[in-house]
């Protein structure tokens, strides 16, 4: 039988949305967010997880570009839409913009099989993409510091069986990974990130002082050495990611980022005296524009 939803239409009435038209919606929206993407298992992941499985009751409160407005609704047509849904407004918790998303998944090059650590889970809808992604032989293990939206996540993944739920900070004791993807900023990259990643595996984060702009940084751990590949991909702004904060890093950070020139960094470099290729130097590293040695 159908799932329908009632929405109200402008004269104040309700009709039921059916299973059917919603379903036909989020297939338009998964292909408008995946655009830009190169692997096709990930449209037909966003086809196939319902968000509003994962946003709660309506109505719904609505943003987007980092910000909420005043826009609530109570049409599920609006969840398929490229705009942020609050997982706690008051707190500044949100799902996160779908193809900013989507793009960060498509770069972490995620096989069936893989182990992915996930930090900043929220209500876990990005969580089941990723599920889906490494399908029933891999594994998520998935951190989420607030304990009642880890209790959502909890609830909203039971049909993933592959993904398991941490009520805790991810920021150490992590499981080794094929994959690390983290949904909350932070000032550096942390040692027990880099640690638990397995020869070839790849770190995703937002590199970005707390309160401020910054950038998703792509690194991946080499077979050997101290240059490891990197760089950087889209603008962006999250939340902070409490124990990934520094300070004095972040005031180097923002000032890098003001200086320009992130585009070309090439690898993060362990050791070694100060370089002229250095974008952000900090105690035994520095973001290179140096290449890492093939």
């Amino acid at each position: 039988m159908g799932r329908n939803m009632p929405v109200k239409q402008e004269r104040g009435e309700a009709r039921d949305v059916t299973e059917a038209e919603i379903a036909e919606r989020r297939r338009a929206y998964a292909a408008e967010i995946a655009r830009r993407v190169s692997d096709p298992r990930i449209e037909a992941a966003f086809a196939a997880v319902p968000r509003e499985d994962f946003a709660g009751p309506p109505p719904w409160r609505i943003g987007s570009g980092g910000l909420f407005g005043h826009t609530t609704s109570d049409d599920p047509a609006r969840l398929y839409d490229d705009v942020l849904v609050a997982i706690d407004a008051e707190r500044g918790i949100n799902n996160g913009q779908p193809s900013l998303h989507a793009q960060s998944i498509d770069a972490l090059g995620l096989k069936e099989g893989e182990t992915i650590v996930q930090i900043g889970a929220g209500a876990g809808y990005y969580t089941a993409i990723l599920a889906r992604l490494v399908g029933p032989s891999g594994r998520v293990v998935a951190y989420e510091i607030e304990p009642d939206i880890a209790e959502r996540a909890k609830a909203n993944l039971v049909r993933y069986p592959q993904v398991e739920v941490r009520a805790r900070s991810g920021v150490e004791d992590l499981p080794e990974a094929d994959a690390i993807y983290v949904n909350a900023a932070a000032s550096h990259p942390l040692r027990a990130w880099l640690d638990a990643l397995k020869v070839g595996g790849r770190l995703l984060f937002p590199l970005q002082a707390a309160n401020s702009t910054g950038a998703m940084l792509l690194i991946t751990r080499p077979e050997r050495g101290d240059f490891w590949p990197a760089r950087f991909l889209s603008a962006v702004v999250f939340i902070a990611c409490e124990g990934a904060q520094d300070p004095a890093i972040a005031r180097k950070l923002d000032a890098a980022f003001r200086h320009g020139g992130s585009g070309q960094v090439r690898s993060l470099r362990f050791g070694g005296a100060p370089s002229w290729s250095d974008w952000l130097r900090s105690d035994g590293w520095a973001l290179s524009t140096e290449a890492a040695p093939i």
